[in-house]
């Protein structure tokens, strides 16, 4: 028998103990009358009026022996030490205490607030009740989960011990209110639009497929936070609408890319990229501000800081600084030559795809805030052109320690050039590039009805996950995991 196997069984034994004296372990009621954070709120008056409070939450650490034990408590706004002394309990209810609780379990403490003379705020107790019993142990105290895997696996205990990630989740909670009540400031509706697709759209990436047994047909989780619907919207009368919700990519797995995220996007209609990026500058310095009460930032060998005017760099131009190839002249050869002389791995050999991989290589040599522009029409088929003959859009992409965190464009709403940039799309799905634009007809239908001009922009969690310094994988509270094998 494991060690393990041994605390179970002994705690096997103490359930049986509480259930033999009639006591349910897993009672549907706690009688909770005050939270931590409000008996650390509240102590001196509390505890100047002697009033009984009772609280509830788990138990972190048991200790002390004989005639008082000393008992911390976590609630979901705090942790707060309980004291039981068996003159004050009677000896029964101070023996069973003693004898059947345990880390990890599920208590209610109900007593008189008072100070230890080592100076700790405390609750004297005259009163408990199990409210759920354990059978396994919580993770060492002071070095928790130590496996990365077991960390993400057991993502409760990991989260339960580590009051920095609890913290972290807090502001993440923060990042995307800030975002909802910043938007809605500005005049923008808040909206949901369809999780599964018949053609994906908004992005290039990998999409995950699925039946639809009732309709017969295949379907996509989508990999836009609705693009091509709030779209539809704009047609429809709404000239500002967002979308918070999860996206999916078929995708791999890196500290930038997961399969599963968060995205928020917008559209405004009647506005240009230009509006769009002095909205995005707003936006990130509030975020910055609200969340972590400061516009300066540290990732890696990187800083940046919100406040600094937005750099403006052009795509192709920053790809020649860089690298001396210019992409709108280069042909498929002359960019794999250089990937090569680089030492930079790609996939796929499409223009499209070979100028994105030739892309990110540059873009890691910025540190931001910046905004990428002028992208070229192969790498932004839903953007509209910048004059009328050039091959570049009204694109911007803000870049931060070397990765952009956002995507915008001046929507392209002309059906005809729609149509066009759809086949173009259309063609590199035949040669094999599994990342290009799904078309979407009745999309280019309802342009053909007609949708105004208007500035679109998307970012995700990435963006938290740069702010925090950790890894995207790191930020998520239950990342996918492969299944245990037992």
């Amino acid at each position: 028998m494991s060690a393990l196997d041994e605390i179970r069984a002994e705690r096997l034994k103490k359930l049986s103990i509480l259930k033999e004296r009639g006591i349910d372990p897993y009672p549907a009621v706690s009688y909770r009358t005050h939270m931590v954070a409000d008996v650390v709120a509240d102590f001196g008056a509390l505890s100047e009026a002697g009033t009984s409070v009772t609280i509830a939450g788990r138990v972190l650490v048991k200790r002390g022996q004989g005639s008082i034990l000393f008992v911390d408590i976590l609630d979901g706004t705090g942790k707060f030490q309980v004291v039981l002394k068996s003159d004050v309990l009677d000896a029964d209810t101070f023996s069973l205490f003693k004898d059947v609780v345990d880390s990890g379990d599920f208590i209610e403490a109900t007593g008189t607030l008072f100070v230890t003379e080592k100076g700790q705020q405390s609750i004297l107790v005259s009163g408990w009740r199990m409210l759920s019993k354990s059978l396994l142990p919580l993770p060492d105290k002071y070095h928790g989960l130590q496996n990365e895997e077991e960390r993400f696996r057991k993502r409760y205990l990991d989260i339960l011990m580590s009051e920095e990630l609890r913290e972290m989740f807090a502001r993440k909670g923060r990042f995307w209110d800030v975002t909802r009540t910043f938007l809605k400031e500005n005049g923008f509706l808040e909206v949901e639009t369809p999780t599964l697709e018949v053609t994906t759209g908004g992005a290039e990436a990998r999409p995950f497929a699925t039946h639809h047994n009732d309709f017969d047909i295949d379907v996509y989780l989508r990999i836009s936070v609705g693009e091509l619907w709030q779209k539809r919207l704009l047609a429809a009368g709404f000239d500002k609408t967002f979308e918070i919700g999860r996206t999916f990519r078929n995708e791999g797995t890196s500290p930038n890319h997961l399969q599963e995220f968060t995205n928020m996007e917008f559209y405004w209609g009647y506005a240009n990229y230009e509006k769009g990026m002095a909205l995005v500058e707003e936006l990130y310095r509030t975020i910055a501000r609200e969340v972590y009460g400061k516009t300066q930032f540290t990732r890696g060998e990187y800083t940046f800081d919100f406040a600094d005017t937005w750099a403006r760099i052009d795509y192709a131009e920053e790809i020649e600084r860089q690298t001396g190839i210019d992409p709108r002249t280069s042909d498929e050869a002359k960019i794999q030559e250089k990937l090569r002389e680089l030492g930079v791995a790609y996939e796929g050999t499409t223009k499209e795809r070979l100028m994105d991989t030739l892309w990110k290589y540059c873009r890691k040599q910025i540190a931001g805030p910046a905004f990428v522009i002028n992208h070229p029409k192969l790498v932004s088929p839903l953007a509209k052109e910048v004059g009328e003959a050039g091959d570049a859009t009204q694109r911007f992409q803000p870049i931060i320690a070397g990765t952009e965190v956002g995507n915008g464009y001046s929507e392209l709403n002309n059906p005809i050039e729609q149509r066009e940039r759809f086949e173009a799309q259309q063609e590199l799905l035949a040669r094999g590039d599994e990342e290009a634009m799904m078309a979407d007809w009745e999309f280019v239908e309802m342009l053909e009805h007609g949708m105004p001009p208007a500035c679109g922009f998307g970012f995700g969690e990435r963006l938290f996950a740069i702010l925090e310094d950790k890894p995207l994988r790191e930020t998520q509270l239950f990342p996918l995991m492969r299944p245990k094998n037992d």
